[in-house]
């Protein structure tokens, strides 16, 4: 088998799979393995990447690269092919020449970061070239310790912040350019390097200019080459990348390979390295690419674990969505008699305690029971103050206005008003506590509209009308039976046995109280030993036994009234009505989808398609 055939077979695969999965743009949720290429300002990163890519990267004096880049380089098993694209922002550009790469990285830079600025958002430069190999880099900036005119003090800082942002990631390969000509102990990026991968594991070293090495400090050059000065678990490589007149005179590549070929062959120091297969731009690629397959292969089972937890969640959020309308026209009322039909059996379980399946595990009636709960409170608080103030008010209206009848003699008509009085004063209380309860009721009902027709506007808008119509329709209702409750009450009556079991009650209970020290004697309760203070208490405990009476019977009748109105028939209408939607309306109108929410149906369908494509790549390497 061949050299190209090994490759295809073995290489290819894993370099396709870590692409589709960076196409779909999955890095943003899953750290992709990845090589990032750091190195001190003019270190050579950019000789390097245009030796790899083929293509004229920005250069220059200060600081070039301003934002990352990301190069993806795809081999053309086209001849003589050659297509470049930029992407950064809302901007995607195609290139046919080659020459344009340069102007365009420039341009996308001073767009985003300005003239002299720095900004971690990414540049997508992509390759596809006869002689480029299958590979993806990461350009970040170079290491400055000076700052240039114009330019912040901390920029420095600045730009190992963004470095680290990267490199930091324990699935990304680490490609560190030094020159030659300095001497490695000194230079940042290794520094940085040996901060943040404390084996080295990750890194490779990239040694450049070996044609500016000083004489007689080619050995130590050797020595770094040969893992002796700097550990790097992966080692270093050496390459010469075109000169500067090289690039200008557009060298062909082939022609440039053969160069760096014969001058480490040539080179008494540098071709053992060369021999080794540690020297020239093509045995980088070699290495890389292995490097690459050798980390994607260590990181394949974390790389599955985390697609099928994706895969989970694309799933869980495409249920939210649900499928979307038919898309033959005849299926579209049944598709419509299904959506409101599911919807108003929601509102009719809402109102019978029954599991609802839009919403899950609502129930009201726990909020009503709350309210009739607290509506109880009121009249029991009130049937107290009651209690407590009437003996005062009695005997205050006793003075002023008992009229001809003899002591011992009720007053029927004092009796009447008093409680008339403390009704009355109910029924404001009672209509509030209606309202209120409706604009749950409501809520819980356009809840419910949302979570059924949120793919669909026009029929969410014109339920919400209805929702809002019938609650001021049931709500009205609702009052005007309530008030002829309260007319009602004001007649005073009760069944007699009624009447009478619940004064004897009182009595007895009086009594209790007074047998234990509570109470006064009945004698002494009042004003002194009168038959007219005994006439008052009597009429003091007709008027609490009746009140009592009143106030349980409203206890009850007021939250049936709420939940036959407000709740019951709410639904019922409800029903009536999203039926008769069907018939008045443009089904066209009505099933009429969200243009948002399609397209972002279509976009978790379009994602789950490709995990799952990746996630069958996966399993069948």
């Amino acid at each position: 088998m061949s050299l190209s055939e090994q490759y295809e077979a073995k290489v290819r695969p894993y370099i396709d799979l870590i692409d589709s999965l960076r196409v779909f743009g999955v890095e943003k949720d899953i750290a992709l393995p990845a090589i990032a290429v750091i190195g001190d300002q003019s270190s050579g990163k950019s000789s390097v990447l245009e030796a790899l890519s083929g293509v004229a990267l920005p250069r220059g004096s200060g600081i070039v690269t301003r934002c990352p880049l990301e190069l993806k380089m795809k081999k053309s098993r086209q001849r003589d092919f050659w297509h470049g694209k930029i992407k950064y922002k809302d901007i995607v550009i195609d290139i046919t020449d080659p020459a344009d790469v340069e102007r365009l990285i420039r341009n996308a830079q001073n767009e985003i970061a300005g003239a002299l600025g720095m900004s971690d958002e990414l540049i997508n430069l992509e390759v596809t070239s006869t002689n480029a190999p299958d590979l993806t880099f990461i350009d970040l900036p170079g290491i400055v310790r000076v700052p240039v005119k114009g330019q912040p003090e901390d920029i420095g800082e600045q730009i190992k912040s963004l470095i680290k942002k990267f490199i930091t990631k324990q699935d990304t390969i680490i490609l560190v350019v030094v020159p030659c000509n300095v001497d490695i102990t000194t230079t940042e990026a290794l520094k940085m390097v040996h901060k943040i991968d404390l084996t080295g594991e990750r890194t490779l070293g990239i040694l450049t200019k070996p044609d500016l090495v000083d004489k007689g400090t080619e050995d130590e050059v050797v020595s770094v080459i040969n893992n002796d000065i700097i550990f790097l678990a992966k080692g270093y490589m050496i390459v010469r990348c075109q000169e500067q007149q090289e690039i200008l005179d557009r060298t062909p590549l082939y022609e440039a390979i053969e160069m760096e070929k014969i001058f480490f062959i040539e080179h008494p120091h540098f071709r053992m390295p060369y021999k080794e297969g540690k020297a020239t731009i093509p045995k980088l690629v070699e290495k890389l690419t292995l490097e690459l397959v050798l980390h994607i292969e260590k990181s394949l089972p974390q790389l599955k674990e985390q697609i099928q937890v994706m895969l989970a969640e694309t799933q869980t959020e495409l249920d939210r969505y649900n499928s979307g309308p038919p898309t033959d026209p005849e299926q579209w009322m049944d598709f419509l008699t299904d959506k409101i039909t599911a919807f108003t059996q929601d509102a009719i379980n809402l109102t019978i305690g029954e599991e609802t399946k839009s919403v899950p595990h609502v129930n009201i009636f726990s909020t009503l029971r709350t309210q009739f709960n607290d509506w109880k409170t009121d009249l029991d608080i009130s049937e107290m103050t009651f209690n407590k103030g009437i003996e005062k008010e009695v005997k205050e209206y006793e003075e002023k206005y008992r009229g001809r009848e003899l002591p011992g003699f009720i007053n029927y008509k004092t009796f009447e008003m008093f409680l008339k009085d403390q009704i009355k004063q109910l029924e404001k209380p009672a209509i509030s506590r209606m309202k209120e309860i409706s604009v749950l009721i409501r809520k819980e009902f356009i809840q419910l509209a949302q979570s059924n027709f949120m793919d669909f506007p026009n029929l969410l808008k014109m339920t919400k009308i209805k929702i809002e119509n019938i609650k001021q329709l049931m709500e009205s209702e609702a009052e005007s039976m309530l008030k002829t409750q309260f007319k009602m009450e004001l007649m005073i009556y009760t069944q007699d046995n009624v009447y009478t079991n619940t004064l004897n009650m009182h009595r007895e209970e009086e009594d209790e109280r007074q047998s234990h020290g509570v109470a006064l004697p009945r004698c002494n309760r009042l004003y002194n030993h009168s038959d007219t203070e005994a006439t008052l208490e009597e009429l003091t405990h007709h008027l609490k036994s009746y009140y009592s009476i009143a106030s349980n019977r409203l206890a009850d009748q007021v939250p049936l009234v709420i939940k036959y109105m407000v709740l019951q028939e709410s639904a019922v209408q409800l029903q009536r009505e999203m039926l008769q939607l069907m018939k008045n309306y443009n089904i066209n109108d009505l099933l009429e989808e969200d243009y948002e929410i399609n397209i972002k149906r279509n976009n978790l369908k379009s994602r789950q398609k490709r995990l799952m494509e990746a996630l069958d790549k996966l399993v069948l390497l």
